[in-house]
């Protein structure tokens, strides 16, 4: 049975990781050799070719690709009962890691880490920075322990729905302008009509921020006119500021205006992300995860609108 072959699935994961078995071998710290008797006993288990030898760098068959996807989110689950086993035994400090995606990292996620870190000096924490399209897979098979995630509410993602998730606040979009703008003097809150005419900034058609606005850029009739394709906010309030365009983006990336840059809010149906927690499904919680939600909950909880309140783990 292939649950028998655990050193063999291992040795699978990191050949895919690495492309080559001598690279695997010194990740693993084993000889070649072993590395390729761990792999041909797991073929000869699963009956199936796993690997083409005869590629550079190292590809996986079919089966192969298959059995490397299982094979990450099990060795995950190992690595984090090892984790557990060994903080209940005291050996080893407890771990988080923890996953974010970028306009986090740069506003209540460092205050979030700091706060654990006072409380938990022993942990060993780790911080993730990623992209939505990567950070649900990586939670998923267990690569990450947490994560500070949002959601589209215009279509929701079945992967989030599979996770165990806990809303913080949302996020409505805002209005960055150059300086001098004739909307900047606007002080009611602008729609996207009002912007359907001027040359845009920022948002690459993939990414998932850009997708949000781009429905609600549709809902009010028009596409908008990019000058610049990009996800980096720096990147989008730079061209801003030079009068190359306007751009629209998550309130958190408009926290920290760069100078030439003037912040105006959208009417109350701008696109708004929801902003929240998830985290692979399962129980008993483990204690650094239980603490990071809190924290998170409670450091957030001003972003909060009075009608969303406290949400329930």
């Amino acid at each position: 049975m292939l649950i028998g072959q655990v050193r063999g699935v291992r040795a699978l994961c990191e050949v895919a990781a690495q492309g080559s078995f001598s690279a695997a071998a010194r990740a693993l710290g084993l000889t070649q050799s072993a590395v390729s008797q761990h792999i041909a006993a797991l073929e000869r288990e699963a009956g199936l070719p796993l690997v083409d030898r005869g590629t550079r760098p190292v590809e996986l068959t079919e089966a192969g690709a298959v059995l490397v996807r299982h094979g990450r989110a099990i060795m995950a689950q190992l690595e984090g009962a090892e984790q557990a086993l060994a903080a209940i035994s005291g050996r080893r400090a407890g771990r988080l890691r923890l996953g974010s995606f970028p306009t986090a990292l740069t506003t209540f996620v460092p205050e979030a880490v700091r706060s654990l870190r006072a409380a938990a000096p022993d942990l060993v924490l780790t911080v993730v920075d990623d992209h939505m399209q990567d950070l649900l897979p990586r939670l998923a098979v267990g690569e990450l322990d947490l994560a500070v995630v949002y959601e589209n509410p215009i279509a929701p993602d079945d992967t989030l729905g599979r996770l165990a998730t806990v809303p913080l606040f949302d996020d409505p979009y805002r209005v960055l302008l150059p300086d001098g703008h004739r909307l900047a003097r606007r002080t009611t809150p602008l729609s996207l009509a009002d912007l359907a005419d001027e040359v845009w900034i920022g948002g690459r058609p993939g990414s998932a921020w850009f997708r949000i606005l781009l429905h609600g850029c549709r809902v009010a009739g028009f596409e908008p006119r990019t000058l610049l394709t990009t996800d980096d906010h720096r990147a989008v309030q730079a061209f801003v500021a030079a009068g190359l365009g306007v751009g629209v983006v998550p309130g958190l990336a408009a926290s920290f205006p760069s100078p030439g840059v003037v912040v105006r809010d959208l009417a109350t149906d701008a696109p708004v992300r929801r902003i929240g927690i998830a985290r692979p499904p399962g129980e008993p919680v483990p204690p650094p995860v239980t603490a990071m939600t809190g924290i998170l909950l409670d450091l957030t909880r001003g972003r909060r609108r009075p009608r969303e309140g406290r949400p329930h783990a």
